[in-house]
């Protein structure tokens, strides 16, 4: 592999920590965007269905998988162009997808979220990686966490913890693994916070009491610490 950091992270202690001073329902997801072949572990196993990319961090999440997706195991079109595994369609770019879907009042409104939807260059991606991060066999580039409404507000303190400020999240309630928690903190190195969408949880098992956030894997360290001091605040519920 050729983009491993400059600091090593013990990616299984880390993970522990984050399952166990918050509880978590299933494991911190790891993800790679994959820039070449030569990116991808020797070894490691493709998946073989066609699926959406909320569907595989699922699999991670939930069943301990390790594994790349390639475009063409890409179902969702949405999901593969703002990962930029594809071309944006036709009907995603000019708002008629998702007005038929019946989630804006026009196509004008449609076309306008769609432009502002986190989105990396097309076919700068070769392949997804997904794993549980305490097995993660790569270098992750986002963490994504499936959790509470209350363990996100942990979460939120301790991306607070060092600088203090405010938490500015962007979400559209569309696209919410995909660009929310994935890109979104791929291209701003900061933390983001979504309340899903309804594909993710339709097809990826996020519950009606569960939010999605992804960081940059380089904020782990200094999160990951300030997460068992807030949780163990005098003042924490």
């Amino acid at each position: 592999m050729t983009d491993q950091v400059k600091v090593p992270v013990s990616y299984s202690e880390v993970s522990g920590v984050l399952q166990k001073t918050l509880g978590l329902s299933g494991s911190p997801v790891a993800v790679k965007l994959a820039k070449s072949r030569e990116d991808i572990p020797a070894g490691m196993a493709e998946e073989k269905e066609v699926i959406r990319h909320c569907q595989m961090v699922n699999k991670a999440r939930r069943e301990g998988l390790v594994f790349f997706a390639t475009a063409d195991k890409h179902q969702c079109n949405g999901g593969a162009w703002a990962l930029g595994l594809r071309e944006i369609t036709p009907t995603l770019q000019s708002g008629e997808f998702y007005f038929k879907l019946g989630k804006f009042e026009s196509i004008a409104a449609c076309k306008r979220t769609m432009d502002q939807i986190p989105h990396l260059g097309t076919g700068t991606t070769y392949a997804t990686l997904y794993a549980p991060l305490e097995k993660a066999p790569f270098t992750p580039d986002v963490v994504l966490i499936v959790t509470s409404p209350r363990n996100m507000l942990k979460l939120a303190q301790a991306t607070l913890f060092r600088q203090g400020g405010r938490i500015r999240s962007e979400m559209a309630g569309i696209q919410s693994v995909c660009a929310d928690a994935t890109v979104s903190p791929y291209l701003s190195g900061k933390a983001n916070y979504s309340l899903g969408c309804d594909g993710s949880r339709k097809f990826s098992g996020i519950a009606d009491d569960e939010m999605v956030m992804g960081f940059p894997a380089g904020l782990l360290p200094d999160l990951v610490a300030a997460v068992k001091v807030v949780t163990a605040a005098p003042g924490s519920k």
